[in-house]
């Protein structure tokens, strides 16, 4: 971050802007959570949550990402070597309150969000003005998901966020999950949301053949070159890629033989093309992304990706 130079363009020559951290943590707090769901695609739920006098703690913020995932979020606005393992402390406490959470997700955002509440794969955000070599190298020892963000104001009305560890999760492949078994006997078709009737995305690439396996691989391997900031996240009926935020979710449809996207961006801005591509806002899916992109050759991938690398641009 310290080489990081930002520069103000005018017809006078450019203008250098000096980067500066908040002056205190509670104000960091208050800017954050007045615009968490827009910076980091989380949803707010609490503020300074105690987590009771046995405990004895308060947890700066509480919230629910695009995944359905518990998100606790601590602050610091400078180098400090406790940020990581607070964390830590109150992710152990979240892991065995999780009635008592689903409970404030049902009062803040509703029953069919308190349900969906997403268990495998809780987060942690550690948010501060730097953090040192030992901080990022402890993060990579601990299997937990855990993400550095570092952030600078540049002027008054500039926010940079960083992204210090980009941790990367193994994407199922189609033999490694040859032996799962699927929860339920049906298979969804795509554009379905019928939780009951969908079979796992780890059985559905299990199943894919030959040709469908290794269009899949392909999606996966160049959705992952994108960048190093790349984080992967595997849940139930889909795969999320993601920066901050989700920029792509992925489903498998063995009977389809496709691989079908869903990509983060304004439909109003795609071109779209029947079987190709397709408007979900109003359409039921996993995942988040309105445009839905449906791919059933390395052809269909080669035309894709102009959009897939701008819904990775926005991410």
């Amino acid at each position: 971050m310290p080489d990081l130079k930002l520069f103000r363009l005018s017809p006078t020559g450019p203008t250098e802007l000096t980067a500066k951290a908040a002056q205190v943590e509670k104000s960091l707090q208050v800017l954050f959570e007045a615009n968490l769901e827009g910076l980091l695609g989380v949803r707010f739920l609490a503020s300074e949550y105690s987590t009771g006098k046995v405990h004895g703690g308060r947890i700066d913020t509480l919230g629910l990402d695009e995944n359905g995932c518990p998100v606790i979020i601590e602050y610091k606005r400078a180098l400090n070597e406790n940020v990581i393992n607070q964390g830590l402390f109150y992710l152990e406490w979240l892991l065995d309150h999780r009635k008592e959470f689903q409970w404030l997700v049902m009062e803040k955002l509703g029953a069919d969000a308190a349900k969906a509440v997403d268990w495998s794969g809780p987060r942690l955000l550690c948010i501060a003005g730097d953090f040192t070599r030992y901080d990022e190298h402890a993060v990579k020892q601990i299997n937990r998901n855990i993400e550095l963000i570092r952030y600078r104001h540049y002027g008054d009305d500039l926010l940079l966020l960083e992204l210090v560890n980009a941790t990367q999760a193994a994407l199922p492949s189609p033999a490694a999950a040859a032996g799962t078994v699927a929860p339920t006997p049906t298979e969804t078709a795509p554009g379905a949301a019928g939780a009951g009737a969908a079979r796992s995305i780890a059985y559905r690439i299990a199943k894919l053949s030959p040709p469908a396996a290794d269009l899949y691989e392909a999606v996966r391997t160049h959705l992952l070159a994108l960048g190093d900031d790349v984080q992967v996240k595997e849940l139930m009926y889909y795969i999320a890629f993601k920066r901050l935020r989700n920029f792509c979710c992925l489903e498998a449809f063995p009977s389809h033989g496709t691989t079908v996207l869903y990509l983060k961006l304004n439909p109003d801005s795609v071109a779209l093309e029947p079987g190709f591509t397709r408007d979900v806002r109003a359409v039921g899916h996993y995942g988040t992304g309105d445009v839905e992109v449906t791919l059933s050759s390395l052809d269909d991938l080669r035309k894709a990706e102009p959009l897939i690398q701008r819904a990775y641009e926005g991410g």
